[in-house]
């Protein structure tokens, strides 16, 4: 290995984890710092009284992208982690007691949807090759290509306006699907990334086909594991991650990064350095001292910034076997409460609801006979929605409790035997996200692919971008092709010269 190439990654989220091991792969010697006391990022974890709790992630898709990165390493994904197949992949009830088990069985599929409505069993096969289309050409094709000039995307263009990427995720459903609950069921999907289903680009219909076509998985031991393997195996090729790492600042001189400075004052020299950080935390404090820093940062700061989440982890002392692994509870409200979510200044009197009961696949999430659990709810983020969550947390925890009590967990309040939860406060304060959006950038049109932060910088020529934030945008696989994309622009410039 060439021990003057040296690279510098900035948080260990999935984006910046899948970063570094590609770059130690390639023979650049990597430096993984992370500001908390785990790697993980959003995907960190807790422990309580013998229950472990995923703070984020745990819809694991397209689990040959992660294949790919242990083999570009040497190695393979089963020899760190088992990966367990989710059947059916979500459960989605409504308030008037029906349900919709969406699974990669198609005879299930089709009774269900006829159940609905018969015509829609058609529609539902023209919707999935629609999606399907769209998936070959923004996934497989485009979703780990870096858009650095407006040319990629001019190129791009004609098969984006094939696909009427303009149109939104549930104008494209309801093209096809004409049952209400079940355009629910095919549109929230987006909202997974922080997307508006009725604003987000009918490209983010692909993830339909890419769970179809790879399944829903979870990780034996909960994401958390997949997080270990990945540092394992990082740290199996000779990379090196520092955890209690709070970055001060991103060095430069003139129009190149030179290294990070930690707030602790140890200093990392290198040729290139990427970030996995929040993008507007980048810019604005990081590369607070270059005046592309703040001029970046308020123009990022402008844009649309996803919505915001309250997560809510609690275990019991009884195992609710009625559950699915995921459960979608969708409230009484579908457009009107995401308008609210997305643009509102108040928090709506009701609520749509994720519930991830991961001891359905993994008992060994928590003590014998008990269950590990975390409900998500999506909210404003602090920009629009001005709520002192110090005051509302509390209530809203005692709200959602008392409704998943009532409707899907009988019992529950009397079975607690240990609660947190997670607010938009703790995305700004713990992870630096700008108005406590948990997914970066809106997934709208124009902030997508070259109009979103690019995974190369335009001015400073050896800074790179990773995660959520840049292009493809959040979720698993998005930030896991980001890192990809990302990789191959910083191998280039450091092992081949290349700019």
């Amino acid at each position: 290995m060439n021990q003057a190439k040296q690279a510098v990654v900035i948080g260990a989220g999935f984006g910046g984890l899948a970063l570094a091991i590609r770059l130690q792969a390639a023979g650049i010697q990597t430096t993984l710092l992370e500001q908390r006391d785990k790697p993980g990022g959003r995907a960190y974890v807790y422990q309580d009284q013998g229950f472990t709790f995923d703070a984020g992630p745990t819809v694991i898709t397209d689990p040959s992208a992660l294949e790919e990165l242990f083999t570009v390493a040497g190695k393979r994904l089963s020899d760190y982690v088992e990966m367990l197949p989710v059947a059916p992949f979500y459960r989605l009830c409504w308030e008037d007691g029906s349900h919709f088990d969406y699974a990669n069985d198609q005879e299930a599929l089709d009774r269900q949807i006829h159940a609905r409505n018969p015509d829609d069993v058609a529609g539902y096969q023209r919707f999935l090759a629609y999606s399907k289309a769209v998936f070959d050409e923004g996934y497989l094709k485009l979703g780990a290509v870096p858009f650095l000039s407006f040319r990629d995307m001019v190129a791009a263009g004609p098969k984006l306006a094939k696909l009427e990427a303009w149109k939104s995720v549930y104008g494209m459903v309801s093209r096809f699907i004409k049952d209400e609950q079940l355009r629910m069921a095919f549109s929230f999907h987006s909202l997974l990334v922080g997307g508006n289903p009725f604003a987000t680009s009918s490209i983010y219909t692909l993830i339909h086909a890419l769970e179809r076509k790879w399944g829903v998985w979870f990780p034996r031991g909960g994401t958390g594991a997949l997080i270990n393997g990945m540092v394992k195996l990082f740290e199996d090729i000779g990379g090196k991650i520092e955890l209690n790492a709070r970055v001060a600042a991103i060095d430069t001189s003139a129009n190149r990064v030179t290294g990070v400075r930690l707030e602790d004052g140890r200093t990392f020299a290198a040729q290139a350095v990427a970030s996995n950080a929040d993008v507007v935390h980048t810019y604005g404090k990081l590369l607070g001292q270059h005046p592309r820093g703040p001029a970046q940062a308020k123009s990022l700061a402008g844009k649309r910034h996803s919505n915001s989440l309250f997560v809510l982890y609690f275990g019991l002392n009884h195992h609710h076997s009625q559950l699915q692994h995921h459960t979608v509870c969708f409230g009484p409200r579908y457009q009107p409460l995401i308008k609210e979510i997305f643009n509102g200044k108040t928090l709506a009197e009701d609520f749509s609801l994720y519930l991830h009961a991961p001891c359905v696949t993994d008992p060994s999430l928590a003590p014998p006979g008990c269950g590990s659990h975390y409900v998500l709810a999506p909210v404003p983020h602090l920009g629009n929605a001005d709520i002192d969550w110090d005051v509302e947390g509390p209530r809203y925890r005692d709200r959602i409790l008392a409704y998943l009590e009532e409707r899907y967990m009988p019992g529950l309040r009397s079975q607690l035997v240990t609660s947190r939860f997670f607010t938009p406060f703790d995305f700004r304060d713990q992870l630096n996200a700008h108005v406590g959006s948990a997914f970066s950038l809106e997934p709208i049109l124009t902030q997508s692919a070259w109009f979103r932060p690019h995974n190369r910088d335009a001015d400073l020529a050896n800074l790179y971008l990773v995660g959520a934030g840049t292009h493809p945008g959040a979720g698993v696989p998005g930030v896991v092709g980001s890192a990809k994309a990302t990789a191959g622009l910083m191998i280039a410039e450091m092992m081949e010269g290349a700019r």
